[in-house]
């Protein structure tokens, strides 16, 4: 038996609210149209003083931009071909390097033998 009243009974919850407070949703086409217009155009955005356009599927600098996009793809086409060119040039130094050390390994080996011939042949006289 409950000391302070009867078995525990929680409140009822009220009914949730609708989670978009815009009636745009409600609107058919037409009214839509009319408020929002036939075009929506496409998104822009101004980062940093840089303004962009999205177009064609890429962002493109509307306006105080010192580069185009076009210029930007041939600086990385360019920055690709130079990194290729740099990695074939880092092998060809190894490869010199490896024939160099090579060359240098046949070289004593060839001093070494000729000084021992010359230690042999000056005990035998």
């Amino acid at each position: 038996m409950p000391l302070f009243g009867n078995t525990f009974s929680p409140k009822k919850t009220p009914p949730r609210k609708s989670a978009s407070l815009s009636n745009l949703h409600t609107l058919d086409r037409s009214t839509r149209e009319i408020e929002l217009g036939l075009e929506y155009g496409s998104p822009a955005l101004n980062i940093g003083g840089q303004s962009l356009k999205f177009e064609d599927g890429q962002w493109v600098t509307d306006s105080g931009g010192t580069t185009s996009s076009k210029e930007v793809q041939k600086l990385k086409k360019r920055n690709m071909q130079l990194e290729e060119e740099n990695n074939l040039l880092k092998l060809k130094i190894e490869l010199l390097l490896d024939m160099l050390t090579e060359t240098t390994a046949e070289s004593h080996l060839i001093q070494k033998e000729l000084e021992d011939m010359k230690n042999h042949y000056k005990r035998k006289k």
